[in-house]
């Protein structure tokens, strides 16, 4: 067991740092007034190999899984609206990754990120009203008319959504089935039928592009359902049978991104941490330095144990992950809760530690505060994320005691009638 970085990633870390230091934070200010899409940052992450499909790539090879949640953390460091505008395209990347064949994955992927000369996005559409956080409950359908398929329905706070090259949507296709019952379906830039609704005003993330997509008769081609029509008929007939099944594709897909979620979060987190630091470094109280407050040391140590402590469930869960580990326990809803918990609560702490100038928006910290909310709901509200934890800790519960009973029932028959005598 070895938890230090190793010289790659190290690099890797500082890497992102100075990008987050020298790039994001001098254009967060203006995008986040302006609720704009930083496309020139976007390009120059390209230029310094943070964007595009090269750095997920390389973040996927990494065999302890941590390239990626370092990237996540340290531009978010510098801006979360900014971070995720930059890195918003890796999930509809991911779903195309988990639902795709290989003809699929190789033609659209690249098309999530476009070329170093002209940049694209990428969006993953599964929200819907009144079904945020319930995958099961999507209205959107997709019904097969000859050689097309028809999607009708509304998604909402999409990232990228309406302005993506490529869209991945999740949609029924057989209501009475429910999450067994769903497709994920690929949509390419100005496609009839798909458009962008409502452009959402947010309290935080800003820089990112966030909004509605209205599907109304939008017709693609068979061949751009992801997984192909053998695979989703076999699933069908599963579900209809009875046969037990895993998880949705798009529950699937989110399994594997909190972690990153999660180191996201902390980025905020570590953000706020420093700033206050450095802050109370130059303040006093009654003529004494304010470090050297009991009060302010006692906060300050429960806030940075809490950032280490969620830190540790992300780079736990992001191994696992990377290494083909089944995260039976919910370990990476748990890494994903947590960070985004730790967040909320470290930001608003610092604040009250802070004091009145905190409010101001001349204080980063207020930033902080409003970025920090999301990551509470999200991929999975928090108390999604308990129910996820929850239900699956029972579930190992369960087993472990049946693996038990197993192992006595075995131990008995094995042992000789006079032994037992």
């Amino acid at each position: 067991m070895d938890f230090a970085l190793n010289d790659e990633q190290r690099e890797f870390k500082d890497h992102c740092r100075r990008f987050a230091e020298e790039v994001i934070r001098p254009a967060a200010p203006g995008h986040d007034a302006d609720e704009s899409t930083p496309w020139e940052v976007i390009a120059e992450a390209r230029r310094w190999g943070l964007n595009g499909l090269d750095h997920l790539q390389r973040t996927g090879a990494d065999p302890d899984g941590q390239l990626g949640i370092l990237a996540a953390e340290e531009l978010h460091w510098g801006c979360a609206g900014i971070a995720l505008a930059i890195n918003g395209s890796g999930l509809a990347a991911a779903g195309i990754a988990a639902s795709g064949t290989p003809e699929q994955i190789a033609r659209w992927v690249p098309q999530c990120f476009g070329t170093d000369e002209e940049i694209n996005l990428g969006a993953y559409a599964v929200t819907e009203a009144q079904a945020g956080s319930d995958v099961k409950s999507l209205r959107t359908t997709a019904k097969l008319d000859g050689d097309e398929w028809v999607l009708n329905g509304t998604k909402v706070f999409i990232t990228n959504g309406g302005i993506a090259d490529v869209h991945v949507v999740v949609a029924t296709v057989d209501p009475e089935l429910g999450h067994r019952g769903q497709a994920s379906f690929v949509i390419g830039k100005g496609t009839p039928g798909l458009e962008q609704g409502k452009k959402e005003a947010k309290i935080g993330i800003r820089a990112s592009h966030t909004a509605e997509v209205v599907l109304e008769d939008c017709r693609i081609p068979a061949e751009q359902l992801l997984g192909g029509m053998d695979k989703l008929n076999r699933k069908l007939e599963r579900a209809r049978s009875g046969q037990k099944s895993g998880a949705s594709n798009a529950l699937a897909t989110f399994e594997m991104t909190r972690p990153i979620v999660g180191a996201s979060a902390l980025g905020i987190a570590q953000a706020a941490y420093e700033w206050t630091l450095e802050y109370l470094d130059g303040e006093t109280i009654e003529g004494r330095p304010a470090l050297s407050e009991q009060r302010i040391q006692q906060v300050l140590a429960d806030v940075a144990t809490e950032i280490d402590s969620a830190r540790l469930l992300v780079q736990r869960a992001s191994w696992m992950g990377r290494n083909g580990m089944p995260m039976t326990g919910g370990q990476g809803s748990m890494s994903k809760l947590k960070a985004g918990d730790v967040t909320m609560w470290a930001t608003s702490t610092l604040m009250d530690l802070v004091g009145p100038y905190a409010q101001s928006t001349d204080c980063p910290l207020e930033k902080w505060f409003r970025d920090a909310k999301i990551y509470q709901l999200f991929e999975g509200t928090a108390q999604v994320q308990r129910l996820v934890i929850s239900r699956m800790q029972a579930k190992e519960y369960r087993e472990r005691l049946e693996w038990a009973g197993e192992l006595a029932s075995e131990a008995t028959a094995a042992t000789p009638v006079s032994a037992a005598a």
